[in-house]
């Protein structure tokens, strides 16, 4: 089954020509999802007793599995947050696979975690912590807000004598889902902070409710650099005065919005983010870095390494060493090299080209906000922050937003998904492909106009 022979060169020779291939799409297909009935008649069962064999399981994954995913790096893929990853991040992910790196320990990956820390410390550095912060990469922003908040709660645990009768977790309503999966998976309290009129968790707010609502439990604060639905940065430096004043741990979730970090006029949005005790952001959204990929950086990387370093007899070998060992800064033990795709990028382009390209979206998307702005029958939400639009259109209801995003993804022509806001269901356009255009951005606009249902 290991054997290389010549039948492995020619499967070889095939799948990278189609990776060539796909990489030089422009734009590629967008594709869409198929029903389970639609994928068992097409693709039909592929893992048998004696297998298939190399060419006729890529055949199967070419004419049925690709083309029932959907393309996130399609210039009008636009929900959620899409991605938009280099040629180079691309091809570099092939590397990466055919390598068999364990990336978990230095004594087995120090050329690689070298590298990928290479690439840490330019996120650090964009969020202004000092040379001695540090960090790793995990699969996404959940295992990074939950590997952060498991360091805040085990700190808080360490400088204290007793337990309290609930570990508690201050964050706002805005705040991802995923911190409330980690309070769940941690067994912790969330403690509901009101929002502005902007939507944003603010330090005033926060001190208040410390006042008001005093307990022994508290031991972190999560704020967000870039609320996922409406793109909103929280008021970083109120909130990082507050917890100081409470000696609570300070985290912020830069998931999607901390890459405008990289672009100087939008940086003082972030004011505070340098006090932060834990910082992500996903080089996957908008650091043009491929499928996994989290920037998980700690101002103090020590509390990490006690609250996440695993003991074993086995182990030991690894543990003893005074060496950087990505498993211990993490939810994790074993792990891929992730970091690597967007190390070679950023070494591939340099930092300058990414600045460039985030600044591009960020002017697309606000050039979006003044088309909506000035059209009849459409109304801006929200004001945009960072790099999401969401937006009315004046007359119609949530079905007739579903009708028209079904259509538009039926046709190949948008994936773009309506979100709710207030209870109200609205459109929301997410920016953060270089190759999206003010164009893409009328043309949808020309298509909501138009759709009659």
């Amino acid at each position: 089954m290991h054997t290389y022979d010549e039948s492995t060169d020619d499967l070889a020779d095939e799948i990278v020509a189609y990776a060539l291939d796909r990489i030089r799409m422009d734009p590629p297909p967008l594709d869409r999802p198929r029903t389970p009935d639609e994928l068992r008649a097409t693709v039909g069962t592929t893992v048998t007793p004696a297998g298939i064999g190399g060419h006729e399981a890529f055949r199967r994954f070419v004419d049925y599995i690709a083309p029932a995913t959907i393309s996130i790096d399609h210039p009008r893929y636009l929900s959620f947050v899409p991605g938009a990853p280099t040629e180079a991040a691309a091809l570099f992910d092939l590397i990466v696979g055919a390598s068999s790196m364990y990336g978990g320990s230095w004594m087995e990956a120090s050329g690689a975690v070298y590298a990928e820390n290479e690439a840490l410390a330019w996120v650090a550095e964009l969020a202004g912590f000092p040379d001695t912060a540090g960090g790793v990469f995990v699969s996404g922003g959940t295992a990074g807000n939950l590997s952060a908040l498991v360091t805040a709660r085990h700190r808080a645990a360490r400088d204290r004598s007793d337990r309290p009768a609930r570990w508690k977790l201050l964050a706002s309503a805005g705040a991802h889902s995923s911190i409330d999966h980690a309070a769940r998976v941690m067994d912790v309290e969330i403690v509901r902070v009101p929002v502005d009129e902007r939507g944003r968790l603010t330090g005033s707010a926060l001190a208040k409710v410390l006042a008001e609502q005093p307990d022994d439990g508290y031991f972190a604060v999560a704020a967000t650099a870039g609320v996922t639905n409406l793109g909103i940065v929280d008021d970083l430096a109120g909130v990082a005065d507050a917890a100081a004043g409470a000696g609570l741990w300070f985290h912020v979730d830069g998931a999607y919005g901390g890459a405008a970090l990289a672009a100087p006029a939008h940086r003082p949005l972030f004011a505070g983010v340098e006090r932060a005790d834990s910082f992500i952001v996903d080089p996957h959204k908008w650091l043009f870095s491929t499928f996994d990929c989290c920037a998980l950086v700690y101002r103090d990387p020590e509390p990490a390494r006690q609250a996440h370093t695993q003991h074993a007899s086995y182990l030991d070998a690894i543990t003893v060493r005074d060496e950087w060992n990505p498993s211990d800064y993490a939810v994790h033990l074993s792990r891929r090299a992730r970091g690597l795709p967007f190390w070679f990028s950023l070494a591939v382009h340099g930092t300058d080209a990414y600045k460039e390209a985030i600044e591009t979206t960020l002017a697309v998307a606000h050039a979006g906000g003044d088309l909506i702005r000035e059209r009849d029958g459409f109304e801006l939400v929200t004001e945009p922050e960072l790099s999401i639009l969401v937006f009315r259109r004046l007359g119609w209801t949530a079905d007739d937003y579903d009708a028209w995003s079904d259509a538009a993804l039926d046709s190949g022509f948008a994936f773009c998904l309506p979100s709710v806001h207030a209870g109200e269901t609205i459109m929301r356009l997410c920016v953060v492909n270089p190759k999206t255009t003010v164009d893409d951005l009328a043309a949808i606009l020309d298509s909501m106009q138009d759709f009659q249902r």
